[in-house]
């Protein structure tokens, strides 16, 4: 189809991928108000309180409420009653607002348009977050003033880079005993890698924090009246904090100087930047992703979180500053990327990144790049190739909805009534843009349990599984066909006992789950070769195959870590194998994959190499190189040294100083590595590396080893994926006869 509005790559001077399209004064003014950001951090860092306090100070809502639902009602961005009831946020939330950002040079207000997405903190909720990142333009990344950098943010932080998100940072629960932000801005550097300066210092601390002075603009700011609503402006800094004022916007400056060169110069001379000087080198540093910002606060005391609206709308970028590229597929796969522009008069590009089954039907999540979209108006998915018609355009507010007409570019939206995937790219039909190659990152899961339904099985059993698994491709479902039963796969306990309950509430379906299994995965410590022929006579045209290679460990000493199942690549020269039956060789390969010979879990981390190989003019055919391509790595797997992985988890656990000797025995007993360990004022930190599969039953044992005071009151731990590490020998020998008991029983059984 041609595209129009897009010069072809032929006519193009030297830059094969820049549109015609420009940004009219219409589309900067719209975009340079506009922002769109998530709200990111470690689980109980305040991300959802945080949110509520941003909704109702622009008036978005009308009253504040708590997270654990303390008032009966729960706060706006935790829609689901699990979520109420756990004090939890387990999937993302939508919503938009506008705020007024007062100059502080001029004095004058600007309204800006905000989009903010409230991201689940917990590890087994990873996903929500990955595909909120995919698709913003800046985060705002929470801390807390105690606790600091933890493994979730670490995470977070990844992610982050992943996507090239720009953030800006948030020292939260300033109100609490111990609160030191200083050591979390020293941690951002250290163990996030971040370049990061404070832009505030605190007015008082713990219980007497009262409000922020601002470096950038010198002056105090106070949150007075009720729940914080009214913000004082002072040009006149407390002077006790004079000095300690002066000392952190010299840091400031010199933290920019290592990262903006119009600050560098100017220290170089001696001299002293304006703060209009300060304000725009943070803008730069932040918007690429060489500085983070790091403001202070406390969003359950109502406190400082004006001056981080300020924040979001003067660093962060909007729509038109962050660079995105697609691909055309009508082009090679190699060809250049494609620049999108956010004109509303361009072709439109939009992409899908969630799925939300809703009472009204499948409701699709999607983020609009360029052009605009139209209820009642005809889109194309790039990926299938259909035309669909937009039935209902709305825009989130958590669980509400706001019907719209249209929405332009660089917004966030949603669509009623168009079956889609997570991922897949629309567009008006005028162009042949997709955004697939930029495909969002997802973690394999760790985990599984068996479920089955309590008496007779019902239509809604399946329907609740596949529902779930379209929702978060995290979540995976298969049927075990040795021992008969259905098995999910997830990212933890928490994970699929989410599931679990939500099967029972929404569907109204009770089911009974086996004991947690752990994912092992299989794979090579050396390389094997094979040479393996099919042959099978049955009277007629027969089977015939010959493949000869080797199998190798995907990842080398040295190589870096892909996270592939495998890779096949093929070395056949002269012929000796019909092109046309090479594909077959490496679905016959990718298959065995999928079920290894020690324990019957998947392969991971294999290169097939096919170097040559014979074939039959007649007997010859796909199914046979197909079984050829099966029999020769399982025959290959038995000399290369196989061995069984298991997944390894980095814990954090944060106790009283009086339980340190215990915890880290306690770890100790679970064959935990001690990676590093920290005391600060009452409490510690200890840091473990130890395997998924003695982690069971470990938040009974913590409770236990604490006199029982409960895990949230005095102590606390998470974790989440490190790597995958070859089991014990013994560990090992154990996972094999298993699975051999498995096999003979199942052969009986014919």
């Amino acid at each position: 189809m041609p595209c129009k509005g897009r010069t072809p790559h032929s006519e193009l001077p030297d830059i094969p991928n820049v549109l015609t399209h420009e940004l009219s004064e219409q589309d900067h003014q719209r975009l340079k108000f506009q922002r769109n950001i998530g709200v990111s951090a470690h689980i109980d860092s305040g991300k959802t309180t945080l949110t509520e306090r941003i909704l109702y100070y622009t008036g978005r809502i009308k009253d504040i409420h708590e997270v654990r639902g303390r008032d009966a009602v729960g706060a706006k961005m935790d829609s689901m009653d699990l979520e109420r009831e756990k004090g939890i946020t387990i999937q993302s939330a939508a919503t938009f607002c506008d705020w007024e950002a007062t100059s502080a040079e001029t004095g004058e207000k600007q309204k800006f348009a905000i989009n903010i997405i409230d991201t689940p903190g917990h590890v087994d909720f990873t996903i929500e977050v990955e595909r909120a990142l995919r698709v913003l333009d800046g985060a705002i990344l929470v801390l807390c003033a105690v606790a600091g950098v933890q493994s979730q943010t670490t995470t977070v932080d990844r992610q982050m880079r992943r996507y090239n998100v720009p953030r800006i940072s948030f020292v939260n629960k300033m109100d609490r005993p111990g609160a030191n932000p200083w050591r979390i801005v020293q941690q951002i550097r250290t163990k996030l890698h971040k370049p990061a300066a404070a832009v505030q210092i605190p007015i008082g601390t713990e219980d007497q924090f009262r409000g922020v002075v601002d470096l950038v603009h010198w002056r105090a700011i106070y949150n007075e009246g009720l729940k914080g609503v009214d913000v004082v402006v002072k040009d006149e800094i407390p002077a006790d904090l004079i000095d300690l004022a002066k000392e952190k916007r010299q840091e400031l400056i010199e933290a920019l100087s290592d990262v903006d060169d119009e600050i560098g110069d100017i220290v170089l001379a001696d001299e002293l930047p304006s703060n209009r000087q300060i304000q725009d080198a943070i803008r730069r540093a932040t918007v690429s992703c060489k500085f983070s910002p790091v403001f202070i606060g406390s969003a359950v005391k109502n406190t400082a979180v004006q001056p981080l609206l300020d924040g979001v709308c003067d660093y962060l970028p909007g729509p038109n500053e962050k660079e995105v590229l697609a691909r055309d597929i009508e082009q090679p796969a190699d060809g250049p990327p494609v620049h999108l522009v956010p004109a509303e008069k361009a072709p439109l590009v939009g992409l899908a990144f969630k799925l939300e089954e809703s009472r009204f039907g499948q409701l699709t999540y999607m983020r609009v790049y360029q052009g605009t979209l139209r209820r009642s108006g005809m889109i194309y998915n790039a990926r299938t190739g259909k035309k669909v018609k937009v039935p209902r355009l709305v825009r989130m507010h958590s669980n509400e909805m706001e019907d719209i007409d249209f929405i332009g570019p660089g917004e966030i939206c949603a669509i009623f009534g168009v079956e889609c995937s997570s991922g897949d790219t629309f567009t008006d039909g005028t162009t042949s843009l997709s955004m697939a190659s930029t495909s969002m990152y997802v973690p394999e899961p760790v985990i599984s349990l068996a479920i089955q339904m309590k008496g007779l099985e019902t239509p809604n059993f399946s329907r609740a599984l596949n529902r779930f698994q379209r929702e978060d491709p995290t979540f995976k479902v298969h049927f075990d066909p040795v021992s008969k039963e259905t098995i999910i796969s997830g990212m933890g306990e928490l994970h699929l006992e989410i599931y679990v309950e939500r099967m029972r509430r929404e569907y109204n379906i009770d089911c009974t789950t086996g004991k947690p299994r752990v994912a092992f995965r299989e794979t090579i410590s050396q390389e094997a070769d094979f040479d393996y022929t099919h042959k099978k006579q049955t009277g007629g045209a027969g089977q015939y195959a010959k493949v000869i290679g080797h199998i190798s460990p995907l990842n080398q000493p040295g190589e870096p870590d892909t996270g592939k199942e495998g890779e096949f690549v093929n070395q056949v020269m002269g012929g000796n194998i019909p092109s046309n039956f090479i594909p077959a060789v490496e679905k016959g390969f990718f298959e065995a994959l999928q079920k290894g010979t020690l324990s019957g879990n998947p392969v991971t981390g294999v290169r097939f190499t096919l170097s040559d190989g014979q074939y039959h003019i007649v007997d010859s055919s796909e199914l046979a190189f197909r079984i050829a391509g099966i029999q020769a790595f399982r025959t290959a797997f038995k000399g290369a040294r196989p061995v069984i992985l298991e997944p390894v988890m980095t814990v954090e656990v944060v106790a009283p100083t009086e339980f340190q000797s215990v915890v880290i025995a306690g770890l100790n007993t679970r064959r935990g590595t001690i990676v590093d360990s920290e005391v600060r004022d009452d409490e510690f930190v200890c840091t473990a590396e130890v395997a998924l599969n003695d982690m069971f039953g470990y938040s009974n044992q913590l409770r236990g080893s604490t006199q029982g005071k409960g895990l949230r009151q005095c102590c606390d731990f998470d974790f989440e994926l490190q790597n995958h590490q070859q089991v014990l020998p013994s560990l090992q020998k154990e996972l094999e006869e298993a699975y051999q008991k498995q096999l003979a029983a199942q052969h009986s059984k014919k």
